[in-house]
């Protein structure tokens, strides 16, 4: 299980900014850590309400991390989504990576920070999102994150050894840096790789517990 904690209230207004939301929750990990299941999400609607926040609607996926069953499920929300300016994800990095990659041209928030993971149980064939570092920052680099997607963990723009569109150290995976700058271009932001980012935190990472 991945355990998450919701971000502080403050931060999620200010990422918010008074614009019409879409909460989205996860009925898994986030609903067992009590940070993004449906009592959740239903009770940060009623508090973004009382901020006079227009919440445009909610829903909980089946995983949030699942992006088939995101593709499904969000078609059925088309409306609300479409009525929204912001897409606050209640559910762990992977999950608010998967709804990015869905709602693409949405402002998505990451609603919690991922902590660590609790148990494994079945091994398989996975592709890396999240490092469980206790510092999300992928609505930083519209739902990709560097840190967990880039081998070298770089933070500010790809390194020297990318090639067409591909890993210096992983040669058939996508460069994530080459998808973020992509995204700024398809919005108009790629003045964003102005701005430096400092090096992480990492003794966020170092948390062994958390109390819900």
């Amino acid at each position: 299980m991945i355990v998450t904690k919701q971000k502080e209230l403050d931060y999620l207004l200010k990422s918010i900014a008074n614009k019409p939301v879409f909460i989205i929750g996860c009925s898994e990990c986030a609903t067992l850590c009590h940070t993004g299941g449906e009592e959740e999400v239903v009770a940060m609607k009623k508090i973004l309400e009382e901020k006079d926040i227009k919440v445009t609607g909610w829903v909980i996926l089946e995983p949030a991390c699942h992006l088939q069953n995101n593709k499904r499920i969000l078609r059925g929300y088309k409306e609300e989504i479409k009525d929204a300016d912001k897409i606050l994800v209640l559910a762990c990095g992977n999950g608010v990576q998967a709804v990015s990659e869905v709602l693409e041209d949405k402002d998505v928030i990451s609603g919690t920070d991922t902590l660590f993971l609790g148990e494994i149980k079945h091994l398989g064939d996975f592709e890396r999102r999240c490092d469980l570092c206790g510092d999300c920052i992928q609505d930083l680099f519209f739902g990709l994150c560097p840190i967990a997607r880039c081998p070298k963990h770089m933070l500010n723009g790809p390194c020297g050894g990318s090639r067409n569109g591909k890993c210096e150290v992983y040669h058939d995976m996508d460069c994530v840096w080459d998808l973020i700058i992509k995204k700024m271009q398809r919005r108009g932001e790629l003045d964003r790789l102005k701005r430096i980012r400092m090096a992480k935190d990492w003794s966020k990472s170092n948390e062994m517990q958390v109390v819900l």
